[in-house]
């Protein structure tokens, strides 16, 4: 049975954000295809696919490479990513289904259950299907795509700090979802840009050269849940 090049491509980038394959590597088809398990024509394309994302370089003589990202081109996905945030949650308050609807409220339950318990193990991952779902409520395939992307981009490039909140940061995830779920695309934009600052400042560069990365912003904006369900 012939492996889809989407499949490769996806077990090839979860191993370079996972750090599997070093920064300035090279991705040889022939080892590539062995570690996978499959030919070496998905493996072609899912590299160019990967290249086109910007996980992968071609360099003379050496063939693909993982790509090294510049700080300042990994201080711009985060640029990027607080612009377009916001900008979904505004379309997702004028575009959400009831199904989305459900699904952000139960993370929301979910996450503010597990933060209050301190239990810290799964609010990562239940942050990221919250913020993938609140993309794909936006209506737009293009905008869904782009901040997987980021994403991807972002835990390939950063360690992230746990909340020292993990309370107050899921109360601005229920503060979000009010919003959606009222229509109100001014208030979803604003809540989601001071969640995303917030957030922004507990990343590290993983590669700086310092042992200690600089913050990369701290918010000094304070979100405003008044009158906010939780």
């Amino acid at each position: 049975m012939r492996i889809p090049a989407h499949s490769v491509c996806t077990a090839i980038r979860d191993d370079i954000v996972a750090g599997v394959y070093e920064r300035g590597s090279r991705l040889t088809e022939e080892l590539l295809a062995r570690r996978y398990g499959v030919s070496r024509v998905p493996v072609r394309e899912a590299l160019r696919t990967l290249e086109a994302e910007g996980f992968v370089v071609t360099r003379r003589h050496a063939g693909a490479c993982v790509a090294e990202p510049t700080e300042q081109e990994a201080a711009d996905l985060l640029d990027m990513r607080m612009l377009l945030e916001p900008l979904g949650a505004s379309r997702a308050a004028q575009r959400r289904t009831e199904a989305h609807l459900k699904v952000l409220r139960g993370l929301v339950r979910l996450g503010q259950e597990r933060a209050r318990r301190g239990n810290s193990e799964d609010l990562r991952s239940l942050g990221s299907w919250f913020h993938e779902t609140l993309a794909q409520a936006s209506g737009s395939h293009a905008m869904t795509s782009m901040l997987t992307q980021l994403r991807h981009k972002i835990a390939w490039m950063y360690a992230v700090e746990a909340p020292a909140n993990p309370v107050e940061s899921w109360t601005e995830h229920g503060a979000i979802v009010d919003a959606v779920a009222r229509g109100d695309g001014e208030r979803a934009r604003a809540i989601t840009a001071l969640h995303t600052e917030r957030a922004t400042a507990a990343h590290r560069l993983r590669f700086s050269g310092g042992e200690h990365p600089e913050r990369v912003r701290t918010s000094q904006h304070p979100v405003n849940m008044s009158g906010q369900r939780h």
